[in-house]
């Protein structure tokens, strides 16, 4: 199989035949050029867009496997997402075998690591506090000679604190190092870095079509005066969750929020980036065992959690990118299943909620009161007096 106007290489149609790939995702079609000519890269692009492959397929491109050293790394945030991309990339051992491959992340006997690692691999795939430990503190991990780094994740990879790590590792790589930075979104704090590493960046952005399930109502809570944490508190008792998904827009903001409600004799799942790597792990194993009925997460720690069992969301206000929403009400209602999504909103939020009513989402508007779901006036009802009479209009 041949992908034109492309031109893969053989060893490249073989990877691409192996994954039955027909035809080229939007993030790969405009990724994969931009790479092989060899400029950075800035993809924003979700989760379950292919921008795994975005990268691999050109690194099947640009690999020689007759110099034995490193010539890629890619990082991502945590193990699990490590192990995935490792595991795709294990098509690439097959359609070339010479290909060595290393997966260098936490648990891991380290003196193995060190012995496996006589012969540098020519790609690294892994965590970055791990990776910075064989490279700079042991120096059994030689990626300095690498000429491609990729940062899987990258808003995620803020999140739970390895920018550092990731700062440390490319300073010691060469000048020339083409950087590609894969994200959902760039936020502020990741600015820095971009500038600091990447030479005239290409840019693209693969937009996502907002999908709303019909299977799923969206209930509108007002808070008025009171907190987020507050208000949830107060309407908790009127849920009768198998699984109930509360979003934070900030980890701090989730760490509160959990908090409060263990202190109201709430059993509290958090998943957030101030967990550690090991306390993350645990969260993860307790959620996959049932153990909880309430998790507290931010968007971002949350990606790539699958909870089919999830019967209620709730969204503490609406986050900057409204594509969060989305997916955020995305985890319940699924398999056909009918779900609830609350959305609890300050004044603050009023403007997220026209916009999403003007994309075609249909708002309930309710509050729960005297242990009862009530339904209030439609959000953006207004009355509007005409000299001694008066009219009430729906907008």
């Amino acid at each position: 199989m041949t992908l034109t106007p492309y031109g893969f290489n053989d060893i490249t149609n073989k990877f691409l035949a192996l994954n039955n790939f027909i035809e080229l995702t939007e993030v790969q079609k405009k990724v994969i050029p931009i790479v092989l000519k060899g400029h950075d890269l800035i993809a924003i692009s979700a989760t379950g867009t292919g921008k795994t492959h975005a990268f691999l397929i050109p690194l099947m491109e640009m690999i020689n496997i007759n110099e034995n050293c490193v010539q890629a790394v890619i990082t991502a945030p945590t193990r699990e997402l490590a192990m995935q991309i490792y595991q795709n990339s294990l098509i690439m051992k097959k359609a070339l075998p010479a290909l060595n491959i290393k997966l260098i992340s936490g648990g891991t006997n380290r003196q193995k690591v060190s012995e496996k690692l006589k012969v540098q691999p020519h790609i690294v795939i892994g965590t970055p506090g791990r990776i910075k430990d064989l490279f700079l503190q042991e120096e059994t991990l030689l990626v300095n000679t690498a000429k491609i780094m990729v940062i899987d994740e990258g808003d995620m990879t803020l999140e739970y604190g390895f920018m550092d790590d990731i700062d440390a590792i490319a300073g010691k790589m060469g000048k020339k190092l083409q950087m590609l930075v894969f994200s959902a979104t760039i936020p502020q704090g990741l600015k820095p870095f971009l500038k600091k590493y990447m030479h005239q960046p290409k840019t693209i952005k693969v937009d996502e079509s907002l999908k709303f399930s019909p299977q799923i109502d969206h209930i509108l809570i007002p808070c008025k005066h009171k907190a987020y944490h507050h208000a949830l508190l107060e309407i908790l008792p009127g849920f009768q969750p198998y699984v109930c998904l509360i979003f934070a827009n900030k980890r701090e903001e989730a760490a509160l929020t959990a908090d409060y409600l263990r202190d109201h004799n709430y059993r509290v799942l958090e998943l957030h980036g101030d967990l550690t790597s090991r306390k993350r792990k645990q969260a993860l194993a307790s959620l996959s065992a049932g153990d909880y009925q309430y998790i507290v997460a931010t968007d971002i720690a949350s990606r790539g959690l699958d909870v089919d069992a999830v019967s209620h969301v709730v969204s503490l206000g609406f986050p900057t990118d409204l594509n969060f929403y989305i997916h955020r009400s995305g985890r319940t209602g699924r398999s056909g299943r009918e779900g609830i999504c609350y959305a609890l909103y300050q004044p603050k939020d009023e403007r997220s909620i026209r916009l999403l009513k003007e994309k075609g989402i249909k708002f309930k508007h309710q509050v729960y009161r005297n242990e009862n779901w009530q339904t209030l006036k439609p959000f953006d009802y207004q009355r509007i007096k005409i000299g001694r009479a008066s009219c009430r209009e729906r907008v």
